[in-house]
């Protein structure tokens, strides 16, 4: 018996990279699993559904259980039809898994308009529509009297949690993730689903074309040595925060090699405070506290 027996569970992106290495644990673990794959470049350019095939290959030869579909998450209609793939596949849903990313980094003087909708689009709208019709379904089974007991898992980065210059539109993105996590778990509880989120660091298609991170995230000429960079280092957080029994909700985790660590959102910090309203000369000095570096 795996951590994931007969759980349900659609993985977007994951004819390569992290999702992959979710799609092929999830199967070990003994889940049954979609696997949507449009097959674009890491621009989101192009469509090659034998991506998405290949992993379902490599599950059902070791004997686990999976299907392929090639549906755009960020499209409306091919959102629903992801969801219902799962049911009709496997006769439910208890598992999402939000991975499925695109890359087009220019830093903002030189970004164009299409490179700004593209990432927001894929990312942002790509979590939003997968998750509506799964919350969708889940709240039809809850108003039948069955008993949820779902999951999603987003995709974040450290790009949007802590900045990264030349990343505008994918940082954007991936903090408003960081949001849309939060809000949405709090959301969900009442149909007993749990929401949380990774912010992984791994080697993959994106990080590679990402400038300095190249020669950074390169396997180790060693193979004895712990590649920290290996993105299956990622995928046993996924799992775990899958599992029926996971308490979390709300949560955004980053994750790196054999480092799990829990990530804090937007806090109150410190203040300066009258009982008046503020002139803007008395800002100047009162504010120094507030916007020096050592603040």
């Amino acid at each position: 018996m795996g951590a994931l027996t007969d759980r349900v569970a659609i993985i977007t992106g994951a004819g390569r990279g992290i999702g992959r290495e979710h799609a092929l644990l999830f199967a070990a673990e003994g889940a049954k699993v979609v696997v949507n794959d449009l097959g674009g470049a890491a621009d989101g350019s192009g469509q090659d559904r034998s991506a998405a095939e290949q992993v379902v290959d490599e599950i059902r030869a070791a004997g686990g259980e999976a299907v392929a579909n090639s549906d755009n998450v960020a499209d409306w209609e091919g959102g629903q039809r992801l969801i219902n793939a799962a049911v009709e596949a496997f006769g439910d849903l208890h598992v999402l898994v939000n991975n499925a990313g695109i890359l087009r980094d220019r830093v903002l003087v030189n970004m164009t308009e299409e490179e700004w909708d593209s990432v927001i689009h894929v990312h942002l709208k790509g979590h939003f529509v997968p998750s509506r019709w799964a919350a969708a379904y889940w709240r039809e089974q809850t108003k039948a009297g069955q008993q949820v007991k779902g999951s999603i898992i987003n995709t974040s980065s450290t790009s949007g949690l802590l900045g990264n210059p030349g990343q505008s539109n994918y940082g954007a993105a991936k903090a408003g993730l960081g949001a849309f996590t939060v809000i949405i778990a709090q959301e969900l509880a009442r149909y007993g689903v749990r929401v949380n989120a990774i912010a992984p660091a791994a080697r993959t298609r994106l990080t590679e074309s990402t400038p300095g991170l190249e020669e950074m995230v390169r396997a180790p000429d060693d193979p004895g040595l712990f590649d920290i960079w290996d993105p299956a280092n990622i995928s046993p957080l996924v799992a775990y925060l899958a599992t029926e029994s996971c308490p979390a909700t709300g949560k955004v985790f980053f994750v790196q090699g054999g480092k799990v660590q829990l990530m804090h959102n937007w806090a109150m910090g410190e203040a300066i405070e009258k009982d008046d309203r503020w002139g803007v000369a008395e800002l100047e000095s009162a504010m120094k506290s507030l916007v020096t570096d050592d603040a």
